[in-house]
């Protein structure tokens, strides 16, 4: 049964977070609250990791995983942007918006989209996620937690205990999220183009 890290919404104990960090390094995958959904997250450089998140995902190398990131210092290591599209996702971070960018050499070929070599990359708004990720000093690799053949997310940590039982390693419970999707926006091409409007507002994209 998945442990269950039950942790304060504005003041998260960084004794639980640091339990959590150790079973990614473990290469187990954990769910994690969002500013948008729960997420399946794991270690971004382990390849069984990533095979066991798509396997609970329920989808194949086609599928965009995102990098989740605290802030925009590490973007150029992960992702070529140029001066126009940092300004764009400067002014939505952090916020529900996942942005499709082409990848660096920096991120495994396994990782990227195998035609389009790009990847997904958002920075949460959200204070658990935040120190989550301060404490493990890298990004991780992510997807939305819906589980295969339903179309919203699971939004109950108890539900998601009893659905994924065997298959993740624990959740860590802050409170219920939204149950709302990024809005995605693809920056690979001359124009930005949305893929997907969800919770982040196409308004302060300029869009």
């Amino acid at each position: 049964m998945p442990q269950i890290f039950e942790v304060h919404p504005d003041n998260p104990q960084p004794r639980l977070l640091k339990q959590a960090t150790a079973l990614l390094d473990k290469g187990e995958v954990l769910a994690v609250p969002t500013d948008s959904s729960y997420a399946l997250v794991c270690h971004l450089d382990d390849k069984t990791a990533a095979d066991k998140l798509r396997r609970i995902r329920g989808v194949d190398d086609k599928h965009h995983l995102t990098l989740l990131c605290r802030d925009l210092s590490e973007l150029s290591n992960y992702a070529k942007v140029d001066n126009q599209q940092y300004r764009m996702i400067k002014a939505a971070t952090p916020g529900a918006y996942t942005f499709i960018l082409e990848a660096t050499k920096e991120v495994p070929r396994r990782l990227s989209h195998p035609s389009r070599k790009t990847i997904g990359l958002r920075v949460p708004d959200h204070k658990v996620l935040q120190e989550l990720l301060a404490l493990y000093s890298t990004p991780l690799l992510a997807t939305t937690l819906i589980a295969p053949g339903e179309l919203e997310p699971m939004n109950d940590a108890d539900e998601i205990r009893a659905h994924y039982k065997g298959r993740i390693a624990a959740i860590i419970d802050s409170g219920a999220c939204p149950r709302e999707p990024t809005t995605v926006v693809d920056l690979t091409g001359g124009e930005p183009v949305v893929i997907r409007e969800g919770r982040g507002s196409l308004a302060a994209l300029g869009l």
